[in-house]
């Protein structure tokens, strides 16, 4: 018999404002604790460092992470020029120092080289696995791993405003796994200097942004008590990008007991016209999320049961 889970079943979203010092797992255990939640996971780390939109998935709406993981990000960082770090951002051991600083100009002449489709070598203080371990565990043991160059994708690059003659502020808006300590980093090596990130925030992850967002110490005087709901986003926030068929209640009954469907009935009262073979699709019935699916050999296949 399979062991119940404790706490309550709170199923959707909280868009939490992380704070600085706290890794995106401690995160995780404050929310549960306060909300009660008998499930919590986050989609997309943040840095103990940076603050920002850390989406906490509750209940049900962890089944749905993998959908936000693909979403854009967009970031808020300040340069600090002339200082190299051993983690890239304001935390590590200085590693090298340059007096070497750049104008607006020579700053904006070299981001078109950061934009689009870029080459990236993450962070060697970084949660990318290494032969079965964290980068960031061989690298705190003075053993860093040589971390292959990957591609990732930076959608924008603007500079913002430049302090002091040693900072810089830039926004950004990235793809999956691209990481800003990194950007920041090569950015100083093409003008000819060093740098590191000495702030960074997540403006946005996918559909949620700082708007929603809420603070840790606002959630606990929230606590169990109704006004929460009030932040509660639905499971389905992340997956406006894949099409709802409408179910009859028998239909969305043998979908949420893992049966295969029918496609044509289906599909004859769906205004999506150009769905085929091998497309995932929202099972809806009356609004309500039943599934996750996919089409294939004329039927309606799910493969992720939402219980709500």
């Amino acid at each position: 018999m399979a062991r119940k889970r404790r706490g309550t079943p709170i199923h959707g979203w909280i868009v939490i404002d992380k704070p600085p010092g706290l890794s995106s797992s401690a995160v995780v255990g404050r929310v549960k604790r306060l909300t009660g939640a008998a499930k919590v996971g986050h989609a997309g780390t943040l840095d103990p460092l940076a603050t920002g939109v850390l989406p906490m998935a509750l209940g049900e709406a962890t089944k749905t992470v993998a959908y936000l993981m693909d979403g854009r990000k967009a970031y808020r960082f300040t340069v600090r020029w002339g200082e190299a770090r051993d983690t890239d951002d304001a935390e590590g051991a200085v590693t090298a120092i340059s007096d070497a600083r750049s104008t607006q100009a020579e700053i904006e002449a070299v981001l078109g080289r950061f934009r689009g489709s870029i080459e990236q070598v993450p962070p060697a203080f970084s949660a990318i696995k290494v032969g079965g371990r964290r980068a960031y565990a061989l690298a705190r043991g003075d053993a860093a791993p040589a971390l292959s160059a990957r591609t990732v994708q930076i959608h924008d690059l603007t500079l913002k405003a430049m302090p002091d003659r040693d900072h810089a502020e830039f926004e950004a808006v990235s793809g999956k796994g691209a990481y800003m300590r990194s950007l920041a980093r090569d950015l100083a090596v093409a003008l000819g200097t060093v740098g590191h990130v000495s702030a960074l925030r997540r403006t946005a992850v996918g559909p949620f942004h700082e708007s929603q967002a809420i603070s840790l110490d606002k959630l606990e005087s929230l606590g169990h008590s109704a006004p929460l709901s009030g932040h509660l986003l639905p499971v389905e926030t992340v997956l406006d990008d894949i099409p709802a068929l409408a179910l009859t209640e028998r239909e969305a009954r043998k979908l949420s007991h893992g049966q295969a469907i029918p496609v044509l009935p289906v599909a004859s009262r769906s205004p999506f016209k150009n769905i085929g073979q091998g497309d995932v699709v929202r099972a809806m019935v009356e609004g309500r999320l039943v599934a996750l699916a996919k089409i294939k050999g004329g039927e309606i296949r799910p493969f992720r049961v939402i219980n709500l």
